[in-house]
């Protein structure tokens, strides 16, 4: 019996030993989903996202760029520089809109035809120019949008906290895969 339990033991070491071969071999990636060369990249440098759109709360440009930063420092190894230092990864924007629109319609009920909505849709847009000094072929100017809805019983300014943090959730989500995953 105990010789089979070694057998197994050592079936069980060689596949874990060429399993992490065999993912050294792939590159260079990471169980956090990322795959960055840290021989050749250390350093980001995250510039303020202003808000150009008419709308939003005064601390939404502090909210998407520390979140930003945030990301980078919970999931790299990469130096998060300040102020104006320039990174081996460039990634800067502004928040270009900031909408809410009628969603969800309902039927009214009325004999006149008009429909109301029960929900309105909050939409954010940031648009992004990322720059990977080591790989050009990296490089990309693009705009991310997520949105929220929220019941038109309450009012945006009611609810506005809780949809930011959900719709900057992703967004700074889809900029990081974007940036360090290649997604």
């Amino acid at each position: 019996m105990k010789s089979k339990s070694n057998r197994i033991g050592i079936f069980l070491s060689v596949g874990l030993l060429a399993a992490i071969l065999f993912m050294q071999g792939c590159g260079v990636y990471s169980f956090t989903g990322t795959n960055i060369d840290y021989d050749k990249v250390s350093t980001i440098s995250i510039k303020r996202f202003e808000n150009l759109s008419p709308g939003g709360p005064p601390t939404i440009t502090q909210t998407l760029s520390e979140g930003l930063r945030d990301i980078y420092q919970q999931n790299t190894r990469l130096t998060v520089l300040s102020g104006d230092q320039e990174g081996d990864l460039q990634l800067e924007g502004e928040i270009v809109g900031y909408r809410t629109a009628p969603s969800t319609p309902q039927a009214s009920g009325n004999t006149d035809g008009v429909d109301i909505a029960s929900q309105t849709r909050l939409t954010i847009t940031v648009k992004v120019s990322f720059v990977n000094t080591t790989n050009e072929d990296e490089d990309f100017d693009r705009s991310f949008s997520f949105f929220a809805d929220f019941d038109n019983t309450q009012t945006l300014n009611s609810v506005e906290d809780a949809l930011l943090e959900e719709i900057f959730e992703q967004i700074i989500l889809d900029i990081f895969n974007a940036t360090v995953a290649n997604w």
